[in-house]
């Protein structure tokens, strides 16, 4: 189950974006709260937050590294390879 949470009303969390993030600031950052995963838009820090159990986090993230997800990704993105 997913939870939004207005930022503002939340004790604070720990955000950590990825170094491959875009100069301009096109990212999601991601947190701890509590036992949750919190995700948000570095571009909007102020606005609200998604999160998600380690259960579901854990799924995601086996997605992303399968390549389930690839096709979200635009050829001319910026995003460059390490």
């Amino acid at each position: 189950m997913t939870i939004i949470l207005p930022l503002l009303d939340v004790e604070p969390i720990q955000w950590q974006k990825s170094v491959r993030s875009a100069a301009n600031g096109s990212c999601v950052e991601v947190g701890w709260h509590g036992d949750m995963i919190a995700v948000r838009d570095s571009k909007e820090p102020r606005t609200f937050a998604l999160t998600y159990t380690q259960r579901e986090w854990a799924a995601f993230l086996d997605g992303v590294k399968k390549g389930e997800f690839d096709h979200f990704v635009k050829a001319e993105s910026n995003v460059s390879e390490s």
